[in-house]
């Protein structure tokens, strides 16, 4: 099970999961109900996501609700930030490029 945010990242379903968190606490079964997964499947996912450190875990009666932890995101996009410079010079090129084309 990836314990590191880069491996609780790299799966689809996990991702969703997160985005499905960014307006705000949702229980298990809310969650579980926006996939074609089983419950189970679903948990297991929420679990690489806590052990990860994206996801906390409230109990609260019978039920569960899962809260993003952005400081753990923070983290990725720091990650991200020097290539955010390559990114723009490669898409300032094809601008030119798609202006020289333009141009002809």
């Amino acid at each position: 099970m990836p314990t590191d945010v880069f491996g609780a990242l790299a799966n689809p379903v996990r991702r969703r999961l997160l985005e499905s968190l960014r307006d705000g606490p949702r229980s298990t079964g809310e969650l579980a109900g926006m996939f074609e997964l089983g419950r189970p499947a679903v948990s297991e996912h929420l679990a690489v996501l806590r052990a990860a450190g994206l996801v906390r875990e409230e109990p609260r009666g019978r039920y569960r609700f899962h809260h993003l932890e952005p400081a753990r995101l923070a983290e990725v996009s720091d990650w991200l930030h020097p290539f955010e410079h390559y990114w723009k010079q490669r898409l300032d090129a094809l601008s030119d490029l798609l202006d020289e084309d333009d141009e002809a």
